[in-house]
């Protein structure tokens, strides 16, 4: 079921329901829209801060980045519950004649790809967030350092969770050269996720 209920609550109830949406990947972008939320908080209160003048620029440009990034994950919650939405259609399509299962089977192929292609789209996202934590860091405003560093867990949550929702795909997806190159950009994403991760830790 797609959730219309905008509120944290109706979201939660909507994935603890027993409709197929939404679900891991659509959470997972949620998880990363958090993050975001939190280094826009960070850099506005840093940028408000007459303390910190030295820095205001440089906060200023990260509210908006941050803000911008939180959109973005917001709408890929969105496809991500369409992408799925689709391949449950796609498999309650009929089947009966074989004019009917190579159609089933073409809108299910279209289907999967689309339902792949939108957590790992979300990963790309929640990459960028994990990358303003750091940015959220270098304003030095240590007040504000737990909720950078929960920005920075949380994007990180959002990779791995956004990744499983890729990859849980591929075993039924026909198209081997596109499951390969999600698979190598997949790779090149955790890699860089843990070391910006890593780096967060230790700031």
């Amino acid at each position: 079921m797609q959730t219309s209920d905008t509120s944290l609550e109706g979201y939660l109830d909507a994935l603890a329901s027993a409709g197929p949406t939404p679900g891991g990947g659509s959470a997972a972008a949620v998880a990363g829209a958090m993050g975001a939320a939190l280094v826009a908080m960070v850099a506005r209160i840093t940028a408000a801060s007459p303390k910190f003048a030295a820095r205001s620029a440089e906060a200023i440009a990260l509210v908006e980045s941050a803000d911008a990034l939180r959109a973005s994950l917001l709408r890929a919650r969105a496809t991500d519950e369409e992408a799925f939405a689709a391949v449950v259609a796609a498999q309650a399509l009929p089947r009966s004649s074989e004019a009917e299962k190579a159609a089933r089977t073409e809108a299910l192929q279209a289907a999967l790809n689309g339902a792949s292609a939108a957590p790992l789209a979300t990963a790309h996202i929640a990459l960028d967030v994990l990358r303003a934590s750091l940015e959220a860091f270098a304003l030095e405003n240590r007040h504000l350092a737990s909720d950078a560093g929960c920005a920075a867990e949380f994007a990180a949550a959002a990779i791995a969770a956004a990744a499983y929702n890729v990859r849980a795909n591929h075993p039924y997806m026909k198209d081997e050269a596109l499951v390969a190159r999600q698979s190598d950009d997949l790779a090149s994403i955790d890699r860089q996720a843990a070391s910006l991760l890593a780096a967060s830790r230790s700031a």
